[in-house]
C-alpha cells in the first residue's frame, strides 16, 4: 500500500508540474512548445495507475479540473488547425492520415462499434444517429459511417458555428459519406423532440466537463430518446481522468438508462467506453426514487474489448489443439 500510495503522489506531482508548465503558455494553438508538453502529459496518463482521481484531495481536484479545460482547449484548437490543413486538399477525406492520432479515432470508433454489437440485445442496424460534441474534425462520425454503419444517417451537433462550419468542408467531395452526414449549431439542452427520432446517440467526452453538468446533460437525454435507443458515453479511467471528465455509471442509470457494458482500454485508446440503452421503466424508477439501481460504481459489467476477447478464445483454441496434437504425438 506504502508503494501505490508513493506511486500516487510521484505522479500527481508530476501532473501538477506539467499543469503549472501549460497553465503558462502564451497560446494553447499547436507549436514545439505546446505539442511537447501535452506529449509529456499524455505520456504519464496513459499507462495503467493505482490513481483515483475522484479520491483526490481539494486542491489535487481543482489542479485536475483545470487541466480537463486546457485539454480541452488545446484539443480544439488542435483539430480546427488540422481541419482547416485538409480542407485545403481536392478531397479531404483522402488525406486524413496527416493528422497524428488519426488511428486513435479509427481504433475507439471501432471498439464502440463492436461494444454496440454485442452487447445492445438484438443487435444494432441504425438508420438515424446523433454525434454530440462533434468538433471541427468529425472523425469519430466518419469512421463509423465509412467503416462500420454504410447505410446511416448521421447527425453531428456542436456549440461551435466555426466548427460545423470546418467540419462541413471536409464532406464536399465525398459523394457517399458526405450525404449521409448533416452539422448543427445547436446545444444539447436544446435538442427535444429529435432526440426520439435516433437509434443511437453518441456523447463526445468533452461534452458536461463537469460532473453535475455531464449528470444534467444524460438526465436530459434519458427524458427526450425514445425507449430502447442506445446510449454511448465516452468516459476516462485511472490516470486518463486527467486528461478527461470520469462518467459514473450510477448518473447514466439515473437518467434513465441502463447500462449494458463499461469498457476501459489499456491501449493507445484514451478513452473509456460506457454502452447503455434507454429504458422507460429504468427513467420512472429514477425519477421516483432518485437512485442509479444495480448501477452502484463497484457493480456495473465491466468488460474487456471485444477484438481483445476473440484473440484470448482464439489463443485458448489454438494452444488446445497445439495440446491435443502433442498428446498424439507423444
Amino acid at each position: 500500500m506504502d508503494a501505490q500510495n508513493k506511486e500516487v503522489d510521484a505522479l500527481v506531482q508530476k501532473i501538477t508540474r506539467l499543469h503549472a508548465a501549460i497553465s503558462k503558455l502564451p497560446s494553447l494553438s499547436p507549436s514545439p512548445d505546446v505539442d511537447a508538453l501535452f506529449t509529456d502529459l499524455v505520456t504519464a496518463c496513459v499507462p495503467a495507475s493505482p490513481v483515483d482521481v475522484t479520491k483526490l484531495g481539494p486542491e489535487a481536484q481543482a489542479m485536475r479540473e483545470g487541466l480537463i479545460r486546457l485539454c480541452s482547449e488545446a484539443e480544439g484548437k488542435l483539430e480546427a488547425h488540422y481541419s482547416d490543413m485538409l480542407a485545403a486538399f481536392d478531397n479531404p477525406l483522402d488525406h486524413l492520415g496527416v493528422f497524428p492520432y488519426y488511428s486513435n479515432y479509427i481504433n475507439l470508433s471501432k471498439l464502440e462499434y463492436e461494444l454496440l454489437a454485442r452487447y445492445v440485445p438484438g443487435g444494432i442496424a441504425p438508420a438515424r444517429v446523433a454525434f454530440i460534441g462533434s468538433g471541427p474534425l468529425p472523425f469519430s462520425s466518419y469512421v463509423l459511417a465509412a467503416r462500420h454503419l454504410p447505410d446511416t444517417v448521421f447527425d453531428n451537433y456542436d456549440l461551435c458555428g466555426a466548427a460545423n462550419a470546418r467540419a462541413s468542408k471536409l464532406f464536399r467531395a465525398d459523394s457517399d459519406v458526405g450525404a449521409r452526414m448533416s452539422f448543427h449549431t445547436a446545444d444539447v439542452a436544446d435538442l427535444t423532440d429529435v432526440l426520439a427520432t435516433y437509434d443511437v446517440v453518441f456523447l463526445a467526452a468533452l461534452v458536461g466537463m463537469a460532473a453535475e453538468d455531464k449528470a444534467k446533460v444524460i438526465a436530459h437525454l434519458g427524458a427526450r430518446m425514445a425507449d430502447g435507443a442506445a446510449l454511448v458515453v465516452r468516459s476516462a479511467h485511472g490516470a486518463r481522468g486527467f486528461l478527461y471528465p470520469i462518467v459514473d455509471p450510477q448518473d447514466i442509470g439515473r437518467g434513465g438508462f441502463e447500462v449494458l457494458a463499461v469498457c476501459h482500454p489499456d491501449d493507445d485508446v484514451v478513452n473509456s467506453v460506457i454502452i447503455a440503452q434507454k429504458s422507460n421503466d429504468m427513467h420512472a424508477n429514477g425519477l421516483r426514487n432518485g437512485r442509479g439501481g444495480q448501477y452502484a460504481r463497484g457493480t456495473v459489467p465491466v468488460v474487456s474489448p471485444p477484438c481483445r476477447f476473440g484473440e484470448m478464445v482464439a489463443d485458448v483454441a489454438q494452444k488446445r489443439e497445439e495440446f491435443a496434437n502433442a498428446e498424439v504425438a507423444f
